[in-house]
């Protein structure tokens, strides 16, 4: 019975197959073999094991490897045995030299390496939605908000851009990291290569070169955990990223706000009471797994402190750990792009919220103006903060209370006052901004 909800509710089959029970086994094996191959070019076996344990390692049984370590106890030694059954008659040189640990952790690298692409290609469809949203929508012009207040008005095409900056950084960040991450080694046991004999830094770049994974420089008996922990951290900074977003199209969703909508499937029911509800769930269970994406942060961070030259401590938290992060980032950066693909922006609403306080959100607009026209910035601060305290108070457009101020009128024509206060001219080098931006950034998708 199925127990876990990635087991039936989340996560994507690519992502989850890397992760599998079945696929760790075959990186076991393939790493196995890997050095059998590097083992034999040195001399250190007979010549020919290394393709009779190659070919064992296609098809050698994960289950036997299951049986052999109910019987024995130690998983790294039952797919040793395991392998060496399915061998015709070089199973007496598999792990010749190797500690567990140059298995396991060297195996985790080829996990690491192909779930990062496609977490990878997920940040870029992510990406692309962005990028075409903010050109779609470059000149719709709504208002922006601070403190949960409207402020001076922004556009849709510049909220998009400045999530897209941020995703495109993750793929900056994720290429960095990638060389550091997904990384093998074979060091022996406390890291001094001793069961290698002179051969020991040969081999190690010998096997990672078959496998195609950056070797470390160093290492005691395993992989120091830094290095997981800074891709942990990056998960955390993409599911973030995406909980951003999600609150924001969450708020803008609101009844009060009305200005989008997740897409709300013609039989879909919003509520098992309330028949009118359309509920912004995807964007909720966005926010909600991405908060179980951080807090893997924290153990990530305490497999960094291992004893000497290593405890088991990590072990068992990254069986956990390590699953977990790769496929709940992958769900949560391919139910983002959905939404966004999806995601209605109501027009009307729009423009009704940006003129909804008449007026009172372009008092800077005012101001920026009579201050070029000689009143001074300070004064005509007040001017307009004493203006819109009145607007505000008497319940009245922002435009009639300044038709009464003597130096507002000094200085500016009923014309002038109406241009100032509409906000669509009032969005500066937004659409600049975003054209900007397109042009960095629509190479990466390449």
């Amino acid at each position: 019975m199925a127990i876990h909800p990635i087991e039936f509710r989340y996560g994507n089959p690519e992502m989850k197959d890397l992760w599998s029970e079945n696929y760790r086994f075959r990186c076991l094996f393939r790493v196995e073999a890997a050095l059998s191959r590097a083992e034999e070019e040195l001399g250190l076996i007979p010549e020919g094991a290394a393709e009779d344990i190659e070919k064992a390692a296609e098809k050698a049984s994960p289950d036997r490897a299951k049986e052999i370590e109910d019987e024995i106890g130690h998983d790294m030694m039952a797919v040793v045995h395991a392998l060496a059954e399915s061998c015709e008659w070089a199973g007496e040189w598999v792990h010749l030299g190797a500690t567990s640990n140059d298995i396991l952790d060297t195996a985790t690298g080829l996990q690491i390496k192909a779930s990062l692409e496609v977490l990878e290609e997920k940040v870029k469809m992510v990406l692309g939605v962005l990028l075409r949203r903010a050109e779609e929508h470059k000149h719709l012009v709504c208002a922006g908000r601070t403190h949960g207040q409207i402020g001076v008005p922004t556009t849709y095409g510049l909220r998009f851009a400045v999530w897209a900056s941020e995703m495109a950084r993750h793929l900056e960040r994720l290429e960095q990291l990638k060389p550091r991450a997904a990384v093998g080694k074979m060091s022996g046991a406390v890291g001094t290569q001793a069961a290698f004999g002179l051969h020991g830094m040969k081999i190690q770049e010998r096997v990672m070169a078959v496998l195609d994974l950056n070797e470390v420089d160093v290492s005691n008996q395993v992989v120091q955990r830094d290095r997981h922990a800074e891709m942990i951290c990056w998960m955390g900074l993409v599911a973030s990223t995406l909980d951003k977003i999600c609150v924001e199209i969450r708020t803008l969703q609101r009844s009060e706000i009305g200005e989008v909508q997740e897409v709300f499937g013609k039989k879909q029911v919003g509520s098992s009471t309330m028949p009118h509800k359309r509920n912004p769930i995807k964007s909720e269970q966005v926010c909600g797994l991405a908060r179980v994406v951080r807090a893997q942060i924290e153990p990530a961070f305490a497999n960094i402190p291992l004893w000497d030259e290593r405890d088991l401590t990590n072990s068992s938290c990254e069986r956990i750990l390590f699953p977990e992060s790769f496929v709940f980032t992958d769900h949560l950066l391919a139910l983002t792009a959905r939404i966004l693909e999806g995601l209605t922006i109501r027009f009307d609403q729009v423009e009704k919220n940006l003129n909804l306080l008449q007026g009172l959100n372009m008092a800077e607009s005012v101001m920026v103006e009579l201050a070029k026209r000689g009143v001074g910035r300070q004064k005509a601060h007040e001017i307009m903060r004493s203006s819109s305290m009145k607007a505000v108070e008497e319940d009245r457009a922002l435009a009639e209370v300044l038709a009464e101020e003597e130096t507002v009128i000094e200085h500016l024509s009923p014309e002038d006052i109406k241009l100032l206060l509409d906000p669509h001219q009032y969005i500066g080098t937004a659409v600049e901004q975003v054209n900007r931006l397109l042009l960095k950034l629509e190479p990466l998708l390449d």
